[in-house]
């Protein structure tokens, strides 16, 4: 099957590698559509924590949607032609050898693991997020829902709560996510940092209450024009160094850096002194995929509702013979919402 392949020296391109085994536990899916995400674009750099250079060439790709086409003897809780949702490639195979796993999600097939097969022995922790969609989820706008259900998972977690002031630096898909679900979570007061008056007027459409373009006006002196004693969480999803140093400035006494981008670098250098006294830094760079779990009905009802319109989220979806270029694109900065790849 093809997969797409981060060389060595940090190059993409397309290589042939064995089709996937499931054992009696697992679901084998054929992939429908996956979509480009920040932690590709890092793992591609080799700046992601956890992959050193020993760890290229691996296959790339988390957020996957796919459809199964043969479930183990063990099987309960998926059936062929079920729409599924995070399959991987844990293990890729190439010539009789292993190569290593970003989750693998560019390949023309994956594997789920079958929570509901797992009894006496401890279950992956992806099986708790592997779960089949309804019929009115569209199979090519799917692959937004892992970003949204992993945002949603994160804001539980960080417990920002209704009456709290937060501010939002970014203006990518995971920031638009931010602000449109911690709106519906009922947040009233969200500023969004941006680069540009075009973000701007898009971060508004998601539900910013306030836009500040850093190009043209001084955020702190902004930010302190409405909050004189500082706001109570400002959220980096760009995962930033000089961000991370610029929302210390920011916060009010007690208040919280969330940092849910992630940095391009695994040090930074951290000026506190305009900080207030008592400040927290959060770092989640990793969501607990039982937690995603527990938020997938919910981000179903919101969309079945209305609340969430996927499309709104994607910039293109491109066929897979395209990957490279659309990467490409991604990397240079040319799309400004999520790229969707699509593989039939």
């Amino acid at each position: 099957m093809k997969t797409l392949v981060v060389t060595e020296d940090g190059r993409l391109q397309v290589e042939e590698i064995e089709r996937p085994k499931i054992t009696e536990k697992q679901a084998l899916v054929k992939t429908v559509s996956c979509g480009i995400c920040g932690t590709d674009a890092t793992i591609i750099r080799q700046s992601f924590k956890g992959f050193d250079s020993g760890h290229y060439p691996l296959i790339l790709g988390h957020e996957g949607v796919g459809e199964v086409v043969e479930v183990g003897a063990g099987v309960k809780g998926f059936k062929p032609g079920d729409l599924v949702i995070l399959p991987f490639v844990p293990e890729p195979l190439k010539d009789g050898c292993t190569l290593h796993s970003g989750w693998g999600a560019f390949s023309e097939y994956g594997v789920i693991d079958d929570l509901t097969a797992y009894r006496s022995e401890e279950a992956p922790e992806a099986a708790y997020a592997q779960q089949v969609l309804p019929d009115f989820i569209d199979r090519y706008e799917a692959p937004v829902l892992v970003t949204l259900r992993e945002v949603y998972s994160t804001i539980l977690y960080f417990g920002i709560r209704p009456h709290e002031s937060v501010v939002v630096y970014g203006s990518g898909p995971v920031a638009m996510s931010f602000v449109k679900l911690l709106r519906l979570l009922g947040i009233k007061e969200v500023t969004a940092i941006v680069r540009s008056s075009e973000k701007a007027n898009l971060m508004k459409q998601f539900g910013a209450t306030q836009c500040i373009n850093s190009k043209e006006k001084d955020v702190r002196e902004q930010i302190r024009s409405v909050y004189p004693d500082g706001v109570h969480y400002v959220l980096d999803a760009v995962g930033s160094e000089s961000i991370l140093n610029e929302a210390v400035t920011l916060l009010k006494d007690r208040g919280e850096i969330l940092c849910y981008g992630v940095p391009k670098v695994n040090q930074i250098k951290f000026d506190f002194g305009d900080g207030p006294y008592n400040w927290k830094l959060n770092f989640q760079q990793m969501p607990y995929k039982t937690e995603e779990a527990d938020c997938h009905q919910q981000v179903l009802d919101w969309v079945a509702d209305g609340k969430l319109v996927l499309s709104e989220f994607i910039s293109e979806i491109v066929d897979f013979e395209h990957v490279l270029d659309a990467f490409q694109n991604y990397l240079d900065g040319k799309t400004s919402k999520k790229v969707i790849i699509k593989f039939e």
